[in-house]
């Protein structure tokens, strides 16, 4: 996970005016003079952030800043050959950028939470085969096209910056200290060696990305503080793991073929176009209030499922489940505190089901969890433990007037349909599970209910 080409982890509505403060109010002079003035450091919107993530943020900077100063004194001298492989990076990242800027401000633009920053291709391969002065180098050419780019927040630029430095330095710290280190044509026990020692060297390279942005965004709002938004999705990790593996495959062209590293170039450019469909395609199956799920994505995949169940003819079930009072909530403390219980629990059942079950959002305050390959008394347990798990929940969040509030014992309706006994398309089965919602709000709310065997469709709740 990378801090991404703009700097991020901002804090929500932090570039440009104060959170609150309306936009385009006011031109001419005073909005030249409020631009200027931005830059100034006691103007910076890091002062606006809780202060334990000012904290974390400064003493971050200040031990990242040692121990780059530290790696540059005792680096070597770079060598002719190093200035030549400086040269080759520097002008294949700058091709990169240049060619992708628009997609990269259209993923920046649509990503909510961490932003895989691509570029690790080149800044990954320098952290290899360069030595620190010029690994330091590579990210400031990169770093600075980005800030001529993107215009973000100057502490968040900073803060990015130095975070790249520092991955970039341990690994290659790291790389150097699990040599020597074998081109050509070694046996197979030299292979395997220099391949774990290339995985290892990536995974301190992403680990310190993790501690240092992971870190300030764990700090921020609470209702930030999700897994997903802090460590980003299983998609988001796959595509860091495939950038960093590019980045490794370059630094050995690099050694290799010099003039191979060209080839390269046009690879994350294409790599860049692909990723942005990707996360388009992502966008059009994702619910944007909750980060899973939508209606779309989770029928789509849930119909695959079915059609699975049915060859195989295992058992499958599906869980609809009803926030009880949900109104009540956007009434006593506002929609941002209920969008706040929303993800909250999207979290929840993210968390309390097992990987292989499909969890999405039906609309309103309602969710959808498909669970395969599953008997009836598994199933009972599995809504069970989904009740009692957002009965527990105690949602820090802000009230009508932005002051803090904990929304705390909440219950549930769980409607509970089961293939095929209570339907053998995804329709039907929907409809029972609708059916069942019904009957345990009927009957009280706050608790499980399976589908009657015979269903006709509320006419309303």
């Amino acid at each position: 996970m990378h801090p991404g080409p703009d700097g991020d982890p901002a804090a929500p509505g932090e570039p440009g005016v104060p959170a609150g403060a309306p936009a385009n109010t006011t031109s001419g002079p005073l909005a030249t003079a409020r631009v200027r003035h931005a830059y100034r450091p006691r103007n910076w919107a890091l002062w606006r952030r809780r202060p334990v993530q000012v904290a974390f943020m400064l003493v971050a900077e200040a031990v990242a800043v040692a121990i780059l100063a530290v790696s540059f004194a005792r680096s070597p001298i770079p060598s002719g050959n190093d200035w030549i492989n400086f040269a080759i990076l520097a002008a294949g990242a700058t091709v990169h950028i240049q060619l992708t800027q628009r997609q990269e401000e259209r993923r920046r633009n649509r990503t909510k939470t961490v932003l895989i920053d691509l570029t690790a291709v080149w800044t990954f391969s320098a952290a290899m085969i360069l030595p620190v002065p010029l690994i330091l180098s590579v990210i400031a050419v990169i770093r600075l096209q980005h800030w001529f780019i993107a215009r973000r927040p100057a502490h968040n630029f900073i803060f990015s910056s130095i975070t790249h430095g520092l991955a970039g330095a341990l690994a290659h710290l790291t790389y150097t200290a699990l040599g020597p280190h074998l081109l050509g044509r070694p046996g197979w026990g030299d292979f395997l060696r220099e391949f774990g020692t290339i995985v290892v060297t990536g995974a301190i390279y992403e680990a310190i990305q993790i501690a240092y942005v992971g870190g300030v965004l764990l700090l921020g709002t609470p209702a930030g503080r999700t897994v997903r938004n802090v460590l980003g999705s299983p998609a988001d990790n796959m595509l860091e793991a495939i950038t960093i593996g590019l980045g490794a495959v370059t630094a050995i062209l690099l050694a290799a073929v010099p003039p191979m590293v060209a080839v390269m170039a046009v690879v994350t450019v294409v790599f860049n176009r692909l990723a942005e469909l990707d996360q388009l395609q992502n966008d059009v199956r994702t619910d944007p209030k909750t980060g899973i799920l939508n209606m779309r994505g989770w029928s789509e995949s849930a119909e695959r499922a079915l059609e699975r169940t049915a060859r195989s003819g295992d058992q499958l079930a599906l869980l609809m489940v009803d926030l009880d009072h949900f109104k009540w909530i956007n009434d006593t403390y506002g929609h941002p505190a209920g969008d706040d219980v929303l993800r909250t629990v999207a979290q929840t059942l993210d968390e309390v089901t097992r990987p292989s079950d499909l969890v999405g959002r039906f609309g309103g305050e309602e969710f959808l969890v498909l669970l395969p390959d599953i008997d009836e008394e598994a199933t009972w347990d599995a809504a069970e433990r989904i009740r009692i798990a957002i009965a527990k929940l105690h949602m820090v969040t802000t009230d009508k007037r932005g002051d803090p509030a904990t929304i705390a014992d909440r219950t549930t309706s769980i409607g509970v349909a089961r293939h095929p006994r209570h339907g053998d398309t995804l329709e039907r089965l929907l409809q029972s599970a609708d059916a069942a919602v019904y009957l345990a709000k009927e009957n009280g709310r706050d608790q499980v209910c399976f589908a009657p065997d015979t269903v006709t469709p509320p006419a309303g709740r």
